[in-house]
């Protein structure tokens, strides 16, 4: 086992990512900006180094100062969280050059599931669902147009490098496609460095549904519960829950045999997960593989009765996965929310600042929060405006709702506006506690009507 972990990562699961490594008696470094100097991970470490400015281009993004840094301390693995170097293949493959352990899955993986078109062609192959596009990328314009007229539209125009939701077009006619076609490939050179396009079938009327799993270096696959992940806004999530109550045991089942065999055929280590459209029918669809721990990691260890976070970590030393998959049947139902420093009737513009008072509702069966921040905590406009993650974990949806309604309405701060007034709308609107809507939902009906309402 390790003895000494840095965590390329900040905030809140810098700080769950510490308290999993010293209930492993492991010791913890954390790497900080200037503008996290006084942060909570940054107390609760064993050991700090600063690594730059608060941008994090100038810190977090920094490879050379994070492997600087893990030499320093000498430590034995770097733990990346979510974001920042989290699914960098040239970092992950720094890190075996530099003899110090990537947690998470190898270069090579990372590479070939972080081109999404070249993840679809490997899902393809495996057998794995996909939606109906190009095959690799687009070789030019007439190539779109040819594609779009056989699946039919609309149709969405992706960049290949993309994440986070970004570099995504909708098209619904072949005058849109001329037009944006180039116009899109221009942007995303800028972004990402990379022009490289790929088309599907437009599939808005169906769940965002994922689907977390984890390998060992010794064969052992495991999937989890799946999460429904519909509750979005701009492609970025709001609200999620597990298990999908609309999702029957015998189709959870197959998916995740889907999704075994897959992490099989790429040579999997550690955790990933699978993003899926399901329609109407039932019918799934790969989107995308993230090589990393997600934010809603949270509800899938609550439903599935596992501490992913010291798993990831046991896996990559080496050891046996700790749970075997007749360990991991969905218990209850979880939900989580998304509590994040930003304004919903001014498009969710961020809202940074110093936190002047902040009450967690703990203290009760079923809630967990994981948050990183405290009384004095600087909401900083460099990064994530997200502050905390309210999970709740009762037997029923019925039972979770009401207690994550208590919850939202019992958690108080100041000094900073939140979205916690249009969280505990949400949770009270039909179409949610029906499970009817998809992921356009919040974006074309609810939040239209909640703004209509809020938007003094």
């Amino acid at each position: 086992m390790f003895k000494k972990v840095l965590i390329a990562n900040r905030g809140e699961i810098a700080v769950q990512t510490i308290r999993a490594l010293h209930e492993l008696n492991i010791k913890a470094v954390a790497v900080y900006s200037t503008a996290d100097a006084d942060s909570l991970f940054v107390k609760m470490s064993d050991e700090t180094v600063c690594i730059g400015s608060g941008q994090p281009t100038d810190s977090y993004l920094k490879m050379g100062a994070v492997l600087d840094a893990a030499a320093l301390t000498a430590s034995d693995a770097i733990f990346p969280g979510y974001g920042f170097l989290s699914e960098n293949s040239e970092f992950a493959e720094l890190c075996q050059e530099y003899g110090i352990k990537f947690i998470g899955p190898s270069a090579e993986v990372i590479n070939l599931m972080g081109n999404k078109a070249n993840a679809k062609a490997t899902m393809k192959k495996l057998g794995v669902p996909t939606i109906p596009g190009s095959d690799g990328y687009l070789k030019d314009l007439d190539q779109a147009l040819e594609l779009a007229e056989q699946i039919g539209y609309p149709v969405m125009l992706k960049a290949a490098a993309g994440g986070g939701g970004k570099g995504i077009r909708q098209v619904d006619d072949s005058n849109q496609l001329c037009k944006v076609y180039e116009e899109t490939k221009r942007e995303i050179k800028l972004s990402y460095g990379d022009d490289h396009l790929y088309l599907e079938k437009d599939l808005s009327d169906s769940k965002h549904i994922e689907m977390q799993a984890i390998a060992d270096q010794h064969g052992h696959v495991v999937y989890f519960p799946e999460r429904d992940c519909s509750l979005q806004r701009n492609h970025q999530k709001i609200m999620e829950e597990s298990p999908c109550p609309e999702i029957s045991d015998e189709e959870r089942q197959h998916m995740g045999e889907v999704v075994v065999n897959a992490m099989k055929g790429i040579n999997y280590e550690n955790t990933g997960t699978f993003e899926f459209l399901m329609d109407r029918d039932h019918q799934f669809y790969f989107m995308e593989m993230n090589t990393r721990l997600q934010v809603e990691h949270t509800i899938t260890e609550e439903v599935a009765g596992v501490e992913l976070i010291k798993a990831m970590i046991k896996v990559a030393a080496g050891e046996d996965l700790p749970f075997n998959q007749a360990d991991c049947k969905a218990k209850g139902y979880a939900l989580e929310c998304r509590i994040n420093a930003e304004d919903p009737a001014k498009v969710f513009q961020p809202t940074p600042g110093t936190i002047e008072f902040v009450h967690f509702p703990f203290g009760t069966k079923g809630v967990r929060i994981d948050s990183g921040v405290e009384t004095g905590s600087k909401i900083s406009p460099f990064y994530d405006s997200m502050i905390a993650k309210i999970i709740v974990h009762m037997p029923t949806k019925k039972d979770a709702v009401a207690k994550m309604l208590r919850a939202l309405k019992e958690f108080e701060i100041k000094g900073v506006k939140t979205n916690r007034e249009f969280l505990v709308d949400l949770l009270q609107d039909q179409h949610f506690l029906d499970g009817d809507f998809n992921n356009l939902y919040v974006e074309n009906h609810f939040l239209k009507e909640w703004v209509k309402h809020h938007d003094k």
